[in-house]
């Protein structure tokens, strides 16, 4: 039987309502995406209601929509960055804006001056390894707001670090955890899809927001990774953010597309969720343009 797909009308990090449908789902990996390579999708079955591809390069769209039993419906846009690994990791600093590498430097020089003059890194990739990485980042990512305000933090449970340890088996993970004193307050997961590390979570103590922990963290692990040679590209999926721009090398103008099969009610939820995702997208703008703050003051009037 296929599993329900939760279609959430969503402001911010803020679910409102839930609609549900029986969905195949598609992701594109990074490799994919770059290739331009479109999704194969498997004939529906009786029960199933449509397809859920995310990550899909937008120059795709048209060709996937042209299927008369379906129709298309662009939940959201975005920019999909990436980072490439085969390169000297001087090459890649050269490559930020100069503001950029000032900034960057500065967070460095910091962080090692109020860490007795050195930067303690940690890296953790073999199945040996993974344990000792995982006791330590859960430990961090209890603190965070990741975890403690969007259910978004480093995953708890046996089936969560087998899942690591598996994959670190393989040569297919990478951790890192960022020391102060001894003691962790960042960390890093990566595991792998191909020949792309994909950002899948990264979180820091609050505590120690003032000493920039995750960028820290993400410079020596772009370092440490342009040295060892061992992939290609650094994933950094769905989504967009300042942190994101600044440590990628390129993007893929992407979309989350559902194609549901025509009928009352698909075409209804199709329908709702894209007026819905238009009238936040619009709120947005308007936020955006007008400021937030003359937005606020209108509403209290």
């Amino acid at each position: 039987m296929p599993t329900e797909t939760a279609l959430p009308l969503r402001i911010g990090a803020r679910t409102l309502f839930t609609l549900r449908r029986r969905l195949v789902r598609r992701r594109l990996s990074l490799e994919d995406a770059l290739a331009g390579a479109r999704p194969v999708l498997p004939p529906l079955q009786p029960d199933e209601h449509g397809y859920l591809i995310t990550a899909l390069p937008e120059d795709l769209v048209d060709r996937l929509a042209r299927d008369p039993n379906v129709r298309p419906f662009v939940r959201q846009r975005y920019r999909r960055f990436y980072a490439r690994l085969d390169q000297d990791f001087d090459a890649y600093l050269a490559g930020f804006s100069a503001k950029s590498r000032s900034t960057c430097r500065r967070k460095l020089k910091r962080f090692a001056e109020r860490s007795g003059g050195r930067i303690d890194v940690r890296a953790f990739a073999s199945e040996s390894e993974i344990d000792s990485f995982y006791e330590a980042a859960r430990a961090v990512s209890s603190r965070t707001y990741q975890e403690r305000l969007l259910d978004a933090g480093l995953p708890d449970g046996p089936a969560a670090l087998a899942d690591m340890r598996e994959l670190a088996r393989a040569g297919r993970a990478r951790g890192w955890l960022l020391f102060l004193e001894g003691r962790a307050i960042a960390y890093l997961y990566a595991p792998a899809e191909g020949s792309a590390l994909v950002y899948a979570y990264l979180g820091y103590d609050p505590d120690f927001a003032d000493l920039s922990p995750g960028t820290v963290l993400q410079l020596e692990a772009m370092r440490r990774l342009m040295a060892e040679r061992s992939f290609d590209l650094f994933d950094f999926t769905e989504g967009e953010g300042q942190h994101k721009r600044l440590f990628s090398t390129g993007w893929i103008d992407c979309v989350d597309l559902l194609l549901v099969r025509r009928g009352f009610v698909n075409l209804a939820i199709g329908h709702a969720l894209s007026g819905f995702d238009a009238a936040v997208g619009l709120a947005k703008r308007t936020v955006e343009a007008v400021g937030a703050e003359r937005v606020v003051r209108r509403l209290r009037r």
